[in-house]
């Protein structure tokens, strides 16, 4: 999915200080879908389509796949050698370590944060986050599009800088702040300096359109936009999915039994925002 440069954004990441290290992180021992981001999409592995998705996004600067050092996820490691893919192998179970040591191996000054689990992002939404961030420099510490989300569940990103995931490194120490890398940054408006993007839509598609990948019916509807829109246009996106999907009921059905389903409802009471 590589397209030529976007001066404009080179520029803006190319000026000091600022390097923007993305990091995707993946394993393959998930515990509700074993191997997902082995599992073939359009002739190659989930991964791999997903990581050309992130590719495409003009301001992602260095793409990093961040894995665990179990040997469970060799095939991982692996993979990213064969498809000439930067890879970081580091805590199994503390991803806030994890995402640091990435940036830290990479000389990142900021780190994005995008889940293995969101193989049909829109490149251009990480785009609209990663410009919001850059094109106010000193002025956030942390911006999401999550806080509160509006896009398609699965179109998760997150940038901040490397000193405020330092921060959140040093100082957080309940075990959801350590496995899901951010909510120290998030959870703390007081302390850090909060930036959020809603769908320029005014639309809020986060709990009724699912486009994660966590169970076998997510699998299939993926797989389904996939193997219709791939073939002629690698580059498809938000618009594109939606476009398909309102066209096809039954394919928008498959997994919508799960829409609105977060990581978060696994820690009821234990988070004071999400």
């Amino acid at each position: 999915m590589s397209r030529p440069p976007d001066p404009v954004a080179q520029e803006r990441v190319g000026n000091p200080p600022c390097k923007v290290v993305t990091v995707v992180q993946a394993r393959t021992g998930s515990t509700r879908l074993p191997n997902k981001v082995l599992r073939p999409l359009a002739g190659a592995p989930l991964l791999v389509r997903m990581v050309e998705r992130v590719r495409a996004a003009e301001l992602a600067g260095v793409v990093v796949v961040a894995t665990t050092t179990e040997p469970g996820d060799d095939p991982i490691e692996a993979l990213c050698a064969a498809a000439d893919i930067a890879c970081f192998r580091g805590d199994p179970l503390d991803l806030l370590d994890r995402h640091y040591q990435t940036g830290l191996a990479h000389g990142a000054t900021s780190v994005v944060k995008i889940p293995s689990d969101c193989p049909l992002i829109d490149p251009r939404i990480i785009d609209r986050v990663l410009a919001h961030f850059l094109d106010h420099p000193g002025e956030f510490d942390f911006v999401s599009n999550l806080h509160p989300a509006s896009y398609p569940d699965g179109n998760d990103v997150e940038v901040m800088t490397v000193d405020a995931l330092a921060a959140a490194w040093r100082e957080a120490t309940r075990p959801l702040e350590r496995e899901h890398t951010t909510p120290y940054l998030w959870e703390n408006p007081d302390r850090f300096r909060l930036g959020n993007v809603v769908w320029e839509t005014g639309l809020d598609y986060s709990k009724s359109h699912r486009w994660t990948i966590d169970y076998e019916e997510d699998y299939q509807f993926i797989r389904a936009v996939y193997d219709a829109l791939y073939p002629t246009n690698p580059r498809f996106g938000l618009d594109d999915i939606l476009a398909f999907v309102a066209a096809n009921p039954p394919v928008a059905a498959l997994n919508a039994h799960y829409a609105g389903q977060y990581w978060y409802r696994n820690h009821p009471g234990e988070l004071r925002t999400v």
